[in-house]
């Protein structure tokens, strides 16, 4: 399986309970950290292309920092610490644990190699079992930690495929990260929308299972009615509203975005290159070509209608799957999560097989909206 799949394709699960559960899912979680870096080389995983971005050395070393710090000494004692210094160079934010290297200057770290933060993660991950071993399913403050620490891990997998598409973009060789596929995107097929009449409805975490704090408390909200489209918005849409002048009319974007439209010189999305008739797109798989022609109904759709991915979707997605991983569940990033509430008034919903594990879909609305860059 490709790299890049492991987070929606999750290769084992579901996990028994008890101690069984947690260690089949933290070999589960931590082999797939190792599998995103494979493909990579020992100088891939050093550059960190932007203050925003952290090398793959880094993020592999970090992750294995938070178990060390926040499990293994606090809860057995006796664990000897691989580095002492690990302590301070992969801190990240947390304060209350002392010192931090400076985000900026990730890259600079050449040392330690790649080879000694895999032996850390091995040194770590030996160390864990015997903790899990001992404690888990038994001490409720280690039983939620431990899954603090695998969502948090999770979270830096997704982190690792963002942070290397931009390290990679920047190579002007433009190489691919796994196998290349098709040479040209196609367009997609004509989007269907679905009225949803809008009301109150609760979105938040409910309690129920796990959630990081500021997913919380649930809520309720009023929404407006508004139309969702059937599947996500396509590059070839994209390209349309491209073409229909979206980066130069202002009445498209809230303020704080045209400024920003215009002081950056945007006139397409991030990762595209091209004149009007003539685009490609970076991807994992590196460099792509967009189909010239795009079908009629793309060229409608983005026609005086705006977009972003806002709240209108939580109740929409609540009422198509409903999908709430357990504490226990598989290692997949993408994991929509039931919110609590009802389903808001409107039509039963039409299926929308695309909405797992996937960045946003289109929404319809009677008010205006900005377009956000993607």
């Amino acid at each position: 399986m490709e790299p890049a799949c492991l987070l929606t394709h999750p290769a084992t699960g579901p996990y028994a309970s008890g101690q069984a559960g947690q260690h089949d899912r933290y070999d589960a979680v931590r082999s797939t950290s190792t599998a995103l870096a494979a493909p990579l080389s020992p100088e891939d995983c050093q550059v960190q292309s932007m203050p925003d971005c952290s090398p793959v050395k880094w993020h592999l070393a970090h992750t294995t920092w938070f178990f060390e710090t926040f499990l293994l000494t606090h809860f057995h004692p006796p664990y000897t610490m691989f580095h002492p210094q690990y302590r301070m160079l992969f801190n990240s934010y947390y304060n209350a644990i002392g010192a931090k290297h400076p985000r900026p200057q990730r890259g600079l770290l050449s040392r330690p190699a790649l080879s000694d933060v895999l032996q850390y993660r091995q040194h770590v991950d030996g160390a864990m079992h015997d903790l899990i071993s001992r404690l888990g399913g038994n001490d409720p403050a280690f039983d939620a930690l431990l899954e603090l620490g695998l969502n948090h891990e999770q979270q830096h997998q997704e982190l690792i495929l963002t942070d290397v598409k931009h390290m990679l973009s920047c190579n002007p060789l433009k190489p691919a990260y796994i196998a290349p596929g098709s040479a040209a995107l196609p367009p997609g097929t004509p989007a269907g929308w679905t009225r949803y009449s809008g009301g109150i409805t609760r979105i938040g975490h409910d309690g129920r299972g796990f959630g990081f704090d500021n997913e919380g408390p649930a809520h309720e909200v009023l929404v407006a009615p508004f139309h969702l489209a059937d599947r996500l918005v396509t590059q070839h849409e994209f390209l349309a509203f491209i073409r229909d002048g979206g980066y130069k009319r202002p009445e498209l974007w809230l303020s704080a975005g045209w400024d920003r439209v215009c002081a950056e010189g945007w006139r397409a999305p991030l990762y595209w290159e091209g004149q009007r008739d003539d685009w490609r797109v970076f991807t994992l798989r590196g460099m792509q070509e967009l189909e010239l022609q795009a079908p009629r109904h793309t060229r409608q759709l983005f026609r005086s209608r705006r977009l972003r991915a806002l709240g209108s979707r939580a109740p929409a997605a609540r009422s198509r799957v409903g999908i709430r991983r357990p504490p226990t569940g598989r290692p997949g990033i993408s994991r929509p999560r039931q919110h609590a509430g009802k389903r808001p008034p409107g039509p039963a919903p039409r299926p929308c097989p695309q909405r797992l594990g996937r960045p946003r879909a289109a929404i319809r609305r009677h008010v205006g909206m900005d377009v956000q860059r993607l």
